[in-house]
């Protein structure tokens, strides 16, 4: 029988791939490109998470191994049509002897709420949340962007901070310290050359992510406009929470709050606290709690589920993710100094 299980955890921006054994030794550790179905199609994510599995297993040293258990847990794989496609080109790629597919969401959730029940929000370039009854019931969004009201994560906090940057020079909006700040991750003089270049194609609209560090160090400093987008991203993620609590019936049932992705796994102290504040007063029995672990944790949690591992090889991967430094992707264009604060 296979000894192998993985675990994949798709973002918007990046794609983590944990190779384990069925002890919970941490074989492999990989990163891609994000997942991104909704624009490249279905084909081409499976194949491209099937070349991330053979790195994985060259990685390891075990290329011709079979895989017991892979457990996708994918951006963009929003409703059950598009789980189902991903779960058929998946298992035709022969990635594993059983997959699993399930929207990125519900790793955050398998990672920090050790019940399996609860509310998880991820916030990394995109916006999500998931809510598990304790009874197994569970409440999503359809979470397509802005056409189904979606506003949040790193690329929103990324243009809402250049467009602010922009208003503030031609006397729309109010000063603030991002249109001197903005301009240099990309190396140009001003805000206004860089919408420019975006609007031309010579810097990708998806390069703008880049610039969420930025807004967040500001707002940390006490510029007054890029507050004022921390604290709207932090009123969203409150938002998501309760509409959640109230479908399932648990406003009034004391229920864990997971966060987790990039912008809410960084540090960022008052985004946290307003997310705290917030949630208070509209859910006060609600026990937020930041992910202490990277999301892919909760992917590999539920391979070895799967594949009948022991608590205690749950322990030992669990550790081990949390100990090890996550692998940095190493892409055209990519600017890796600033990796780790997005």
């Amino acid at each position: 029988m296979a000894d192998l299980v993985a675990g994949v955890d798709g973002g918007n921006s990046k794609t983590d791939l944990v190779l384990a054994d069925t002890e919970g030794r941490l074989l492999a550790w990989v990163r891609g490109e994000g997942t991104r179905p909704h624009r490249e199609g279905m084909v081409v994510t499976a194949e491209r998470l099937a070349d991330l599995m053979r790195r994985a297993l060259d990685e390891a040293g075990r290329p011709a191994d079979p895989v017991a258990v892979g457990a996708y847990f994918l951006a963009n794989v929003d409703v059950p049509e598009a789980e189902q496609a991903a779960l058929r080109l998946l298992s035709g790629l022969d990635v594993a002897e059983r997959v699993i597919v399930r929207n990125d969401t519900l790793a955050i959730l398998r990672a920090g709420a050790p019940a399996g029940w609860g509310v998880a929000v991820v916030s990394g370039a995109g916006i999500n949340a998931v809510g598990v009854h304790p009874h197994g019931g569970a409440a999503r969004f359809l979470s397509l962007g802005d056409i189904t009201g979606d506003w949040g994560g790193g690329m929103s906090v990324a243009r809402a901070g250049l467009g602010a940057a922009v208003r503030a020079g031609d006397g729309r909006g109010p000063a603030t310290v991002l249109r001197d700040v903005l301009p240099t991750w990309f190396g140009l003089p001003t805000v206004e050359a860089v919408a420019l270049a975006v609007s031309t194609g010579e810097i990708a609209v998806a390069e703008l992510h880049g610039l969420a560090p930025l807004v967040f160090a500001a707002a940390e400093g006490g510029d007054t406009v890029a507050r004022e987008i921390v604290e709207r991203l932090g009123d969203e993620i409150v938002t998501m929470v309760t509409a959640l609590l109230r479908r399932l019936d648990l406003l009034d049932t004391p229920t864990p709050v997971v966060l987790g992705g990039g912008t809410l796994q960084n540090g960022q102290v008052l985004l946290h606290d307003h997310i705290r504040v917030r949630l208070a007063g509209q859910a006060p029995l609600a026990e937020p709690r930041v992910l202490d672990v990277q999301p892919v944790a909760g992917a590999v949690a539920e391979a070895l589920a799967e594949a009948g591992a022991s608590e205690a090889a749950q322990r030992r991967i669990r550790s081990a993710i949390a100990v090890r430094p996550s692998p940095v992707r190493d892409e055209p264009g990519a600017r890796p100094a600033n990796e780790a604060r997005s």
